[in-house]
């Protein structure tokens, strides 16, 4: 008994609120930024990114019913990621990077202002914080982290890239691009 008082006091200390509820419930909650973005959300799907053994984080993609994978350059949805280890924002923005170059070409001086712009817009991340990216039709991004905004881009090719790491064919990591659109689980 004891040992379970102290496993709920170290959840409740790594996690949100509404996510502490969604695991005791096994209620699916509507994180508040993805509630303010797109009202009627849907989770449409999740997963966990692993790599060598190392639990890196969980993703959920939310959208409104109607979303389609083949387009969503044309849908407003959030790409949540749940951090499960320590990151810095650096490391975060260089690997974004590395995995746009899988999906499409963009120049050196793309690279080096969208590098920045990440940089700016996530902080070192720790076990249980949460960064959502907020896609809108025309290149508009925004970065949340733990419900607080923490950046914008605007920029048609890089919204297609980044989200693409997780959503486009080309993804590194097909397995868990299908349990985000609710194809399989990875």
């Amino acid at each position: 008994m004891r040992s379970a008082a102290l496993l709920l006091a170290c959840v409740l200390q790594a996690c949100p609120s509404w996510a502490v509820a969604q695991a005791m419930t096994g209620v699916t909650t509507v994180p508040p930024e993805v509630q303010q973005a797109l009202p009627q959300a849907q989770r449409i799907g999740s997963g966990r990114l692993t790599v060598w053994g190392f639990q890196a984080y969980d993703a959920s993609l939310w959208a409104a019913p109607g979303f389609r994978a083949d387009n969503y350059g044309d849908h407003t949805f959030v790409l949540e990621l749940g951090y499960l280890r320590d990151f810095s924002g650096e490391s975060i923005a260089e690997r974004s990077i590395l995995e746009m170059r899988r999906i499409g070409s963009f120049s050196d001086a793309q690279a080096t202002e969208w590098t920045r712009s990440m940089r700016a817009a996530f902080p070192d991340v720790r076990r249980g914080d949460r960064i959502s990216g907020i896609h809108q039709p025309g290149g508009k991004v925004r970065f949340v982290t733990n419900g607080r905004a923490t950046g914008e881009i605007h920029d048609e090719t890089f919204a297609r890239l980044f989200f693409g790491i997780w959503l486009a064919p080309q993804t590194s990591e097909p397995a868990l691009r299908r349990a985000l659109l609710g194809q399989a689980q990875p």
